[in-house]
């Protein structure tokens, strides 16, 4: 679901556009669910992604990165910081 390499988190997300809420709404098999209120449109939803991790994780917009936009599995990366640290204690086994 996650690898931390470099000070950086990459997260493997599942995004399901076209949800009433931005919300992480837990495991998609080995992925992070998250439902985003953007339809699937000419970036919309990566967009709306950006901003919403931006926001939960207190981390600068211009520091996330999605590796694979086109796709609905995405792998993310962000800044590794104590909000995220935190975050990814639910899902260390």
């Amino acid at each position: 679901m996650f690898e931390i390499k470099d000070n950086r988190v990459i997260l493997s997300i599942k995004v399901q556009p076209n949800s009433s809420k931005n919300k992480i709404a837990g495991l998609y098999g080995d992925a992070l669910k998250v439902n985003i209120k953007a339809p699937a449109v000419e970036g919309a939803a990566n967009k709306e992604l950006i901003k919403f991790f931006s926001k939960t994780f207190k981390v600068p917009k211009s520091e996330i990165e999605i590796k694979n936009p086109t796709s609905k599995q995405k792998k993310v990366s962000l800044p590794l910081n104590d909000k995220i640290r935190e975050f990814l204690k639910e899902f260390d086994e």
